[in-house]
């Protein structure tokens, strides 16, 4: 059990959080959630014993174990990758370091037997003949197979080496793990897996995550930082959103009955307080007018950008026809034969092992890239617009301010409709004035949705588009695609965006592709079942 207490974090003068009081019990798995910036990291590190410059009380049993996702990647660039998931285990780890440095004495005591006799007591206690297997029972369920298990870390791509250090949180049977966005750049089959080890652990969890699906998945409870506050409530991420909203709604709705009544009392008190027959009526109503207060909706850290597309006109019945593309990077094929056609009102996830194959066809049907062979033909009442994964052509060495940078993308050119539609999406005051180049990768992310929206287009393609993207960012973009008529080409990690949105799923495989209309999780059914 984690027992808080009056917990506060100040950085200079402002405060992140406080007056903070929670209990985080075993076999319960918590969500922090919160805008970017609210304290979710730093909540994390407080608990992880990193940050100690903070007000009240942490209480943590001293006979637990916590585990922590570390988030260095290059931290363990010289030990192999068996060794550093086992390192999980800190007391485990030096068990064996010690072992083996005292059976390679050449000159081995009495004394030292005695120490490695206690050595292997303890190593035996705590399942220490069983730690390969189980790294690499973790390591397998992530998807890194026997072949890297004994590499060197500096060896691994950067997405191996994050599937490394989620296998090190895991390992060892911890009582308490914190994990900061573990989903990122795990493949679904990988995500499953975690979800799966997660529900079953049943130690005490809290975990980061932009992923809903994954929050939905695995969370008993919802953690969440606003109004400098920490509030948990019981639920997953959904339970919590539908309370959220409508707890909002019958705050402001409470609030705009209190603000008519005041009008009403006022105008009476205006009307009736000089007349002698109604002073009476008149003073009863101002003592009413003075109990009632129109309270302040709180000031959350939350907030929601407006992202909606409107096409400037539909669709025809000739959309795209693609026949026999293929394409080649780097000598590896990554698209195979791809033959399809798109057809109206479809909405269509692009998926498969591997990010590659999605983006180089997206490049190749917006006129990036060519293929090596094959054809593809947009019908002649087609407009389209392409979010890229990589926007950084957009924003490196750009030195126009964000006002400028719109105003390349519409046909008003007026700086009060740019910044209005800036504000939408949440650039205000001088906001507007910075330099498109020193945007942060989510600033980056809402300013390419803009210029998608000003497009017009008919057909969007989007490639992975809730990329650094905070939750209440990442809804509002599920929400706008939802609500688009025509039609959607696009590619994502997040289950519940395809699941939303997506009415048919192409999956590019080493072979080809296989194309069906159906529903993501229809789709997932299906191939786990192995009729796809």
């Amino acid at each position: 059990m984690i027992t808080i207490t009056e917990l506060g974090l100040q950085f200079g003068t402002g405060k992140l959080f406080s007056d903070v009081n929670l209990k985080f019990t075993p076999g319960n798995c918590y969500g922090v959630i919160g805008a970017n910036g609210a304290g979710k990291s730093t909540f994390l590190r407080i608990l992880s014993g990193e940050i100690d410059s903070y007000t009240g009380e942490i209480s943590i049993p001293n006979n637990i174990r916590m585990s922590v996702l570390k988030q260095d990647h290059f931290q363990f660039d010289e030990f192999q990758v068996m060794e550093t998931v086992i390192m999980g285990n800190a007391r485990l780890y030096q068990i064996m370091k010690e072992k083996d440095a005292l059976y390679a004495k050449e000159d081995f005591s009495d004394e030292d037997g005695v120490k490695a006799s206690e050595l292997e007591g303890e190593f035996a206690e705590m399942n220490g003949w069983d730690a390969e297997t189980e790294a690499a029972q973790l390591l397998q369920g992530l998807g890194i197979g026997t072949d890297l298990q004994y590499s060197y870390m500096k060896d691994l791509n950067g997405g191996d080496k994050v599937k490394v250090l989620l296998a090190q949180a895991l390992f060892g049977q911890p009582g308490i793990i914190l994990l900061d966005e573990p989903t990122n750049n795990l493949d679904i089959h990988s995500i499953k897996w975690l979800e799966e080890f997660l529900f079953n652990f049943e130690g005490t969890l809290i975990v980061v995550s932009h992923d809903r699906h994954f929050l939905n998945n695995v969370c008993t409870h919802i953690v969440d930082i606003d109004y400098k506050k920490i509030k948990m409530y019981v639920g997953n991420y959904d339970f919590w959103y539908e309370s959220s909203q409508l707890m909002q709604q019958l705050m402001k709705d409470q609030n705009r009955k209190n603000e008519d009544k005041i009008k009403e009392l006022q105008n009476f008190i205006q009307r009736f307080s000089a007349n002698k027959s109604k002073s009476k009526q008149a003073t009863a109503r101002r003592k009413m007018l003075d109990k009632l207060t129109v309270e302040e909706m709180p000031s959350s850290s939350r907030r929601y950008p407006f992202v909606g597309f409107k096409a400037d006109r539909e669709v025809g019945n000739e959309i795209l026809t693609v026949e026999n593309l293929s394409k080649s990077i780097d000598g590896v094929k990554v698209l195979d034969n791809i033959s399809f056609r798109i057809n109206r009102d479809d909405k269509i996830a692009f998926i498969g092992n591997t990010e590659l194959a999605q983006t180089t066809f997206f490049k190749i049907i917006t006129g990036e890239l060519e293929p090596d062979s094959g054809t593809y033909k947009w019908g002649q009442t087609i407009t389209t617009s392409y979010f890229p994964k990589d926007n950084s052509q957009f924003f490196n060495d750009c030195r126009l301010n964000l006002v400028d940078w719109m105003r390349q993308f519409s046909e008003e050119q007026s700086e009060s409709f740019l910044r209005g539609f800036l504000g939408r999406m949440l650039f205000s005051g001088d906001d507007v004035f910075k330099e498109a180049k020193v945007l942060s990768g989510g600033e980056k992310v809402r300013c390419m949705l803009s210029r998608m929206m000003l497009s017009g287009s008919n057909v969007l393609v989007l490639d992975q588009p809730t990329n650094h993207l905070d939750l209440e960012s990442i809804t509002a973009v599920n929400n706008g695609l939802i609500d688009f008529k025509e039609i959607i080409l696009f590619s994502s990690h997040d289950h519940q965006l395809i699941q939303t949105i997506a009415n048919r799923i192409i999956e590019f495989t080493e072979t080809g592709m296989i194309d069906r209309l159906m529903t993501y999780d229809e789709y997932l059914e299906r191939k786990e079942a192995g009729s796809i």
